[in-house]
């Protein structure tokens, strides 16, 4: 009788088409919250995929320049040769834009990609834990606040998980895979099939402050700017020194920039915070580019100058 109903319910689940292992395949909409870098990023590598994607942001002139900076960041790609003006169409159709919080009601996911601010993303999950259906996954793109103490907020703490992007998202083949506390098995072979689909390949670990990448290079990216503030090397040297020395694509200064210094003193000073070791502390050169409001590529100036496509002024 047990094995009986055992295959009953397997008939049942593979008639009505809603096993759990299946459901990571399902995902036909996914919202994002918040239409910044990163948040534009995350958009195009989904859409990519071939996942309709509904982009939320807080304002028109926000909401405006983010599709402009996207279309932009394309066409540089086609220019490149690295993308074709039929693949950006196609991605491009696929991202709604809009202002209404509403319109992320029938999402199977959610990616919330605003400031690294705590307040702020519980703020947001509590207004998407209202608005959403009871089996959409909420996923956060932190890089150093606890995920745990963020699902507080909601009812729906086993479906709460990280996916930490890193920039720029349709180039970077990685994605963190960050379990909170309360995060289940099934959510997590569920984002994991959905990372795949979208082209990332997951690291999954468990919650702390930094998680593995933006723990290891936040030191090192500020020893380079202690360097540079130390007048040992001009900036220019010590990411050549970095770059041929090591053969890495980038340098660390630039490669701050390129980030956004401002995220970076952020994710610096919850790390410091959290931690208490002094290699986290911001560097003072930091502090200054920051209060200047050069913040890197975005603002064409940070430890070096750029052009409006992010190209380095030499």
């Amino acid at each position: 009788m047990a094995e009986m109903n055992s295959n009953m319910t397997k008939l049942e689940d593979l008639l009505s088409g809603t096993t759990r292992q299946d459901e990571g395949e399902k995902i036909e909409l996914v919202a994002i919250i918040g239409a910044g870098v990163m948040g534009q990023g995350i958009a195009q590598t989904i859409a990519g995929s071939g996942i309709d994607v509904t982009i939320v942001e807080k304002n028109a002139e926000h909401l405006k320049k983010a599709k402009e900076s996207l279309k932009r960041s394309m066409q540089n790609e086609i220019a490149r040769w690295a993308m074709t003006s039929s693949e950006m169409k196609s991605v491009l159709n696929r991202i709604h834009w809009t202002l209404e919080f509403d319109e992320i009601k029938d999402a199977d996911i959610i990616i919330e990609a605003v400031d690294e601010s705590f307040q702020l993303k519980r703020l947001i999950f509590k207004k998407c834990d209202e608005i959403a259906k009871p089996e959409t996954i909420f996923i956060s793109n932190t890089s150093t606040l606890s995920l745990t103490q963020i699902a507080e907020i909601t009812n729906r703490k086993d479906k709460i998980i990280g996916m930490h992007f890193l920039n720029p998202v349709p180039k970077v083949p990685l994605v963190e895979l960050v379990r909170a506390l309360d995060t289940s098995d099934d959510t997590v072979k569920i984002v994991k099939k959905f990372a795949a689909k979208i082209g990332k390949t997951p690291v999954e670990i468990y919650e702390y402050p930094g998680f593995v990448t933006t723990r290891i290079i936040v030191p090192y990216l500020n020893e380079a700017m202690h360097i540079y503030l130390e007048g040992i090397a001009s900036a220019k040297d010590i990411d050549t020194a970095m770059k041929l020395g090591y053969n890495l694509n980038v340098g660390p200064l630039e490669l701050a920039d390129s980030m956004g210094l401002d995220e970076v003193l952020s994710w610096m000073i919850h790390l410091w915070r959290d931690l208490g070791e002094p290699r986290y502390r911001p560097c003072p050169i930091l502090r200054k580019l920051v209060r200047d409001r050069k913040l890197g590529k975005k603002t064409r100036e940070g430890f070096f100058k750029y052009d409006e496509n992010g190209k380095m002024i030499l």
